[in-house]
């Protein structure tokens, strides 16, 4: 162990400099510094983030020192989509300054959001799936088989908990069953963790399944979609009467749904190779849902579909494309 943290390079390394800024003492110095006279104006939010960086000091250090294909599958699944479900907070940004962007530009951007899970479901879970199944049965039945109950087994998982937890989206009213006691902001959370749990379970799958080759692509892509779904979070509690501080913040936190995903999703396919392609289909299956059931019904609602469509087809030529250079 002393060998492996005294290593000063790695792959990892300049990538986590670049997001730090040091001080002539090498001491961390936070990206969020504050300024003079505005200590008021500070998000508590942010300086649980500090806080947070300096009580995982030692983890960092590991990162930076450390191949990160050497990291543990687990590991590495949980930073992934810890990684991606943090662009979340960074695209709800906007409405601490009370910028606000126009309801067509919104549903463009959430259309992108949906053709990056639409291209990553199908490049990057259901054909790995597909090859993997063929690897370990005969024959190409059983493994397109194989695949469809597993696509569909995620898609019911989605569906399933979208009927039994009370929970209300912002455009389409409440869902589930009836919750009088629960404040509105938690059925908003609610829809929101129904939402990214298959995005951070599909991080965590291909991180599992394919070090950082397979899961690479997957939290890049997950992590530029969750940018837009941050700031339509925001925009929407904005909507609803919250303050730019209050929205922001249940917009940051709920993309910590995401390494929870991540979790399991890794935790599944590292069990055994036989899981591999039952993992891979599943998440694709709940990500299709999410995309069929939540994001292009709500791109549409305002009459803004061509606008949506456009997004949604940049969002699946850029996934695409990130797919097949990162992972080949």
């Amino acid at each position: 162990m002393r060998n492996f943290l005294a290593r000063t390079d790695g792959p990892g390394a300049t990538l986590l400099r670049s997001h730090s800024r040091r001080s002539h003492r090498g001491r961390a110095v936070s990206p969020f510094p504050a300024r003079q006279g505005a200590g008021h104006h500070l998000c508590p939010v942010l300086a649980a983030f500090q806080t947070h960086t300096v009580a995982n000091k030692y983890w960092l250090k590991v990162i930076r020192q450390a191949p990160l294909d050497t990291l543990p599958p687990l590991l590495l699944g949980f930073l992934g989509s810890l990684a991606a479900g943090s662009m979340t907070a960074l695209g709800a940004l906007p409405v601490l300054r009370g910028q606000v962007p126009r309801a067509a530009t919104r549903d463009m951007l959430l259309g992108f959001a949906a053709g990056v899970m639409l291209a990553a479901a199908f490049f990057s879970l259901i054909i790995p799936a597909l090859a993997q199944a063929e690897i370990t049965h005969d024959g190409r039945a059983i493994p397109a088989l194989i695949v469809c109950l597993a696509l569909l087994m995620g898609m019911g998982c989605i569906a399933a908990l979208n009927e039994a937890l009370p929970h209300e989206h912002f455009a389409a009213g409440p869902e589930g069953p009836m919750a009088p006691r629960l404040r509105r902001v938690w059925l908003f959370i609610i829809a929101i963790t129904i939402h990214n749990l298959p995005e951070g379970l599909a991080v965590g799958v291909g991180f599992g399944q394919g070090g950082m080759e397979g899961g690479l692509p997957l939290g890049l892509g997950i992590g530029l979609q969750n940018l837009p779904e941050g700031l339509a979070v925001a925009v929407a509690l904005r909507g609803e009467g919250y303050s730019g501080r209050r929205s922001w913040t249940v917009a940051a936190l709920t993309g910590l749904v995401e390494p929870v995903g991540g979790l399991i999703g890794a935790g599944i396919v590292t069990l055994s190779t036989a899981l591999l392609p039952w993992g891979l289909a599943f998440a694709a299956g709940a990500m299709l849902y999410v995309i069929s059931h939540e994001i292009i019904p709500e791109t549409h609602r305002s009459g803004h579909q061509n606008r949506a469509t456009l997004g949604l087809a940049l969002g699946l030529v850029v996934m695409l494309f990130l797919d097949v250079t990162l992972a080949g």
